[in-house]
């Protein structure tokens, strides 16, 4: 796997912080990004969460996706390499 993790269908009012919060309780996070629109600003309603070590990243997936958030069902798992 890899100890960066996709977060998809997230509130779009979340920002970094609250994606890091939301996520801390599963291990040490190294960066935790919200994609935003460049243009507006707004979310996109996805981001990224990168933890020290692939554990806590798989521990995160486990138990995340499809939990409910807001509202919303996270849709979590492990984030792929962006294609050209």
């Amino acid at each position: 796997m890899g100890n960066k993790i996709y977060v998809g269908n997230l509130p779009y009012k979340f920002k970094a912080d609250d994606l890091k919060e939301a996520f801390s309780e599963f291990g040490e996070i190294t960066e935790a990004t919200v994609i935003t629109d460049r243009y507006s600003g707004r979310s996109k309603g996805f981001g990224f969460v990168t933890f020290a070590d692939e554990e806590s990243a798989k521990k995160a997936v486990e138990a995340m996706n499809g939990k409910e958030v807001e509202g919303r069902e996270l849709k979590v798992n492990e984030a792929k390499p962006r294609e050209e």
